[in-house]
């Protein structure tokens, strides 16, 4: 086909459609400057069949080798509509509210057998660790840094371990730094048990594990002074959460690698990025709860020092996200469509 029969071609497809085109373009227009409101009845009722019509013609356009201007110009207008159309209308305020009261819990409970898994494994390492070091202290130093301890080790006194547990001077060396230490050390593990997912969830088993033992460790030095539940109230009022966030990270972080080693008839990077939203949703639901515990860190540690009111917080919140997460809610509504 000459190059002017083309030009002739493509002036003729443009002008036989550019009516529908130009219509679609106000309409767009008109909704990303004022939203949907803007439109009346029946222009609302006609979008979707512009819509439609417009996919028709950049079809047709692709086939048939028209003028790439007009191309670009149907594949440019068509992205827009999509968005438009499909896209979500919602405000911010709406997005949040329908995050939390539905999006996260509902992303938990599909996903509860990662979040299983992942628990278990957490919990694995902690005994682990428990047991080593009650066993033989020397391994403390295996799974603790010594320093960042701050002299919270084997070797340390009952008197020194007991001060520690219920210094409420703020400006205090206490266990404030080691909190610090504890809170950032257990931020990272969750955001890295999360994104290493994708190598078969390996480094996360890995990065639960080694956390959990380091947890144990702390546990057991305590513990082999008699103050194992001492250390249990402080660890609960914040630790219920900040542990259960870690738990979830590694969870989204299996779930990632579950997807990748089992595609099943998918390719492994179509697998992966089947399951990439919900965990997305997981590991932002993740950071919330890290705040949170920081806060339950902060405040608690200094305003409540009786042990069973520790233990009661620190329940309360447990008990708190089990029924959050595991109350039954209504199934996400899914729009399964193709993109232009």
């Amino acid at each position: 086909m000459s190059r002017r029969t083309l030009t002739l071609k493509s002036k003729r497809f443009r002008e036989e459609r550019q009516g529908d085109w130009k219509d679609m373009e106000t309409m767009l227009k008109s909704i990303e400057s004022r939203s949907v409101r803007g439109l009346t009845d029946e222009e609302l009722i006609k979008l979707p069949k512009l819509y439609r019509a417009t996919l028709s013609s950049l079809s047709v356009a692709r086939a048939t080798s028209l003028d790439q201007s007009v191309v670009s110009y149907l594949e440019s207008l068509s992205t827009r509509a999509y968005y438009v159309i499909y896209g979500s209308q919602q405000r911010l305020r709406d997005r949040i509210y329908n995050f939390f009261a539905r999006d996260w819990p509902l992303a938990i409970q599909s996903a509860w057998k990662d979040v299983a898994a992942s628990s278990f494994i957490f919990a694995l390492g902690i005994v682990i660790g428990f047991v080593m070091v009650s066993n033989n202290p020397d391994w403390f130093y295996s799974f603790m840094d010594a320093g960042m301890a701050g002299g919270r080790t084997p070797a340390a006194s009952e008197e020194f371990l007991r001060d520690a547990i219920y210094d409420n001077d703020p400006d205090s060396d206490g266990l404030g730094a080691f909190a610090a230490f504890l809170f950032s050390n257990n931020s990272r593990v969750a955001i890295f048990a999360f994104a290493l997912g994708f190598a078969f969830a390996l480094p996360t088993v890995v990065l639960l594990l080694y956390n959990g033992l380091s947890i144990g460790a702390f546990i057991a030095v305590y513990t082999g002074k008699d103050l194992g539940f001492e250390i249990g109230g402080w660890l609960s009022i914040h630790g219920t959460t900040e542990l259960f966030a870690i738990a979830l990270a590694g969870a989204g972080g299996c779930l990632i690698g579950r997807a990748v080693a089992f595609p099943g008839e998918m390719t492994r990077m179509e697998s992966m990025r089947s399951k990439s939203e919900q965990a997305a949703i997981i590991l932002g639901g993740v950071v919330f709860m890290l705040l949170v515990a920081g806060l339950l860190e902060g405040f608690g540690r200094q305003l409540v020092q009786n042990d069973w009111t520790r233990y009661a917080i620190g329940g309360a919140m447990l008990t708190f996200w089990l029924v959050y997460f595991f109350l039954p809610r209504k199934a996400l509504e899914t729009i399964k469509s193709n993109t232009p």
